[in-house]
């Protein structure tokens, strides 16, 4: 909610069918109302109120999508499709979700800034987690010091986050992950697996047709 009318709800009017004030900033589907002359303060307010919803969402979404799977089989996806929700994305929320319990989540951090640490073991997750919450770090300034203290090149890491943000198509994902589940894994597990398999296959065949010296 925004404003100074607290027990307004965004989009909404108050109960008895109150006007809201004149310097609230309110939210409908399709935008946000602003009203004409409001004071800096309050649209600093918003703008706050803006990005904390906007980053509880993705922990919302990734937990909603994370119980589904583990309670209602193949029946969740009905449910994303009935919330017109996109699967893609969803599949980030809910592997990060996931990846970090409830009770070891910052609320000082961003969603974004455990993201960057999902995919490594749980003591570095949280040794990350206490430098970038102590040190009031950016997602950017997060990403850069783990880069640093990997001593990896730009270009390497070019080339990881091109890999991690490969374009996959909505149904071949789903179809993916309807085959990680049959495998008892989690998806970003049983693609890693499968992609090591069928390199290491090329490169076998690939040693085999190589001339002897």
């Amino acid at each position: 909610m925004f404003g100074r009318t607290a027990e307004t709800v965004p989009g909404t009017r108050r109960a008895g069918g109150a006007e809201p004030q004149r310097d609230q900033v309110l939210t409908t589907k399709v935008g946000l109302h602003i009203p004409v002359g409001l004071a800096f303060e309050e649209w600093e307010h918003a703008g706050r109120q803006l990005s904390g919803l906007l980053n509880s969402s993705s922990w919302w979404l990734g937990d909603w999508l994370v119980y589904g799977k583990d309670h209602y089989a193949n029946r969740y996806e009905r449910g994303i499709r009935a919330a017109g929700l996109q699967y893609q994305t969803l599949r980030n929320y809910a592997w990060v979700s996931r990846r970090f319990e409830l009770r070891r989540r910052r609320s000082a951090l961003s969603f974004q800034h455990h993201a960057e640490l999902a995919s490594l073991p749980v003591d570095e997750q949280e040794g990350w987690l206490d430098r970038a919450e102590r040190l009031k770090w950016s997602t950017k300034q997060l990403r850069n010091a783990i880069r640093a203290e990997r001593g990896g090149t730009p270009k390497q890491m070019e080339t990881a986050a091109a890999t991690r943000q490969l374009a996959v198509p909505d149904n071949r994902l789903q179809w993916w992950h309807k085959a990680a589940s049959h495998a008892g894994t989690e998806l970003a597990e049983w693609v890693m697996a499968t992609l090591d398999a069928a390199a290491d296959q090329v490169l076998k065949e690939s040693d085999r047709q190589l001339p002897a010296e």
